[in-house]
């Protein structure tokens, strides 16, 4: 009764051991480089942030993973049966179809990653780039009248995505690729107006990081007197804004580049898919002080939000009293 427990910790250690030497392993780094570097050179304008997913507020791949996925397991329940050959080939067809924008998006993602989550992801990739082509062995055998073989090579392809789901979904979960990496803020900071300083501790147009709860806040005071926070670390892989460049009301990662709006955390530009917990801000007594904004069910600024913006703006005797 006891044996079995303790072998599949045993079994599951090994692989975690395998995992946690492939994203030390460096052997693959030039090539990682190279990849990325043509990635990122891809003329794809505005439609990279829409392959990131910065439109559906997560990335975009998970969610084109799955008609591929579920087509070619489809495709295998239907090679069970006998005489299901010809529909099994069409879903294997429609899961090549399909395979080639989701892996875009896999991409695009990937070279804006952490080396150690890139070493995971080429391998992720290719796995799944081998499916890709024993599913396409599989296409060109069933056309041939070869169905054994266009069978054999689909669940030979299964078993090349199940590979890469399996590295897939060490790359989400373990390492936390996509995640958004300031969802826990808002769980941290307790209620109330935080003092973080005095007026004279910001300098005008530069980025100071203090501390609330102990969450990291990124403070920047404009000319005029205004003063937004954000929370520092950035949504997309916890890099430190208040390291990065403040241009013309918005902050730009140092990291990765994603850029979000100073006056409420928007993301203006990716690949961060999320916005930053933004703060409200006023000035007591020569002091700065910060409260988290928090939103109602409705998306609306709870009452006295507004009236806090207002005193950061203008204060008791005009702008940055």
């Amino acid at each position: 009764m006891s044996t079995t427990p303790r072998r599949s910790r045993i079994r599951q250690s090994r692989l975690l051991r395998l995992l946690d030497r492939l994203e030390r392993e460096p052997r693959a780094d030039a090539v990682i480089d190279a990849v990325r570097k043509g990635v990122r050179a891809l003329p794809l304008g505005d439609g990279r942030d829409v392959l990131h997913g910065r439109w559906l507020g997560h990335p975009v791949h998970p969610l084109m993973v799955q008609v591929p996925i579920g087509s070619w397991l489809s495709a295998a329940v239907l090679d069970l049966y006998p005489g299901r050959s010809r529909g099994a080939g069409l879903l294997v067809g429609v899961g090549l179809a399909c395979a080639a924008p989701a892996a875009l998006t896999g991409w695009v993602d990937w070279a804006e990653l952490h080396r150690q989550q890139q070493r995971v992801g080429l391998v992720h990739a290719l796995a799944n780039s081998a499916a890709v082509g024993l599913y396409a062995a599989s296409l060109t055998s069933r056309v041939k009248g070869r169905d054994a073989a266009g069978r054999a090579y689909g669940f030979l392809g299964l078993t090349a995505v199940a590979l890469g789901g399996m590295l897939g979904g060490h790359l989400a979960y373990r390492q936390a690729s996509g995640a958004n990496h300031a969802e826990e803020v808002p769980h941290i900071v307790t209620e109330g107006w935080h003092r973080i300083g005095t007026v004279a501790e910001f300098p005008v147009d530069r980025p100071v990081r203090r501390s609330v709860d102990d969450v990291p806040v990124l403070v920047v005071r404009e000319a005029g007197g205004t003063i937004h926070a954000l929370a520092d670390r950035c949504s997309h892989l916890a890099g430190p804004l208040s390291e990065g460049t403040v241009s013309d009301g918005c902050v730009q990662c140092p990291w990765h580049a994603s850029v979000f709006r100073m006056s409420d955390g928007w993301n203006v530009r990716g690949p961060a898919t999320a916005p930053q917990p933004a703060f409200d801000t006023r000035i007591t007594d020569g002091h700065v002080e910060i409260r988290l904004r928090r939103h109602d069910r409705d998306g609306q600024a709870p009452d006295g939000v507004e009236a806090g913006r207002r005193r950061t703006e203008t204060g008791p005797h005009g702008p940055g009293s």
